[in-house]
């Protein structure tokens, strides 16, 4: 394994332990623990991005999807965050409550647009090279004469 696809790994192993460490603090916890929201939401988003480099990386790493999962990142981070200090009014925000609006919207909607868009403008750079290509028809080729 590149050492990329280490780094995610250890994100994913990192988030996981967080959100249970988390859960188990609600369970056998005295009541609400201060810290346990900005360690889920990290867990969250942690383990969310560390997929989506450990589903992309190639032997040439991510390249420029980087930026998009940084921003991803940062999407799920602040948007988590901005729900815990949105207002508790009445106001409705295109139809909901503020906070299921950030979430819906903002966590929800902008990652699903972003994410797609980015993996189809870097497909011809990241995905399969030219010489990829031939080396999987030569295989191909190679196992219908039986070799």
């Amino acid at each position: 394994m590149t050492r990329l696809k280490n780094a995610a790994l250890a994100a994913v192993v990192f988030g996981t332990a967080g959100i249970s460490t988390t859960y188990l603090a609600a369970f056998f916890g005295d009541g609400p623990v201060r810290w346990a929201p900005p360690v889920f939401v990290v867990g969250v988003a942690c383990i969310m991005v560390g997929m989506m480099v450990l589903g992309a990386a190639t032997d040439r790493g991510v390249g420029r999807l980087a930026v998009p999962f940084a921003f991803v990142w940062v999407l799920l981070v602040g948007g988590f965050a901005w729900v815990f200090r949105a207002p508790q009014s009445g106001d409705l925000w295109l139809g909901l409550p503020p906070a299921a609006a950030i979430i819906i919207y903002g966590i929800g909607f902008a990652p699903v647009l972003v994410l797609p868009l980015a993996y189809a403008l870097t497909f011809d750079s990241i995905t399969l090279r030219p010489e990829d290509i031939e080396r999987v028809r030569a295989a191909g080729a190679a196992r219908e004469r039986g070799e």
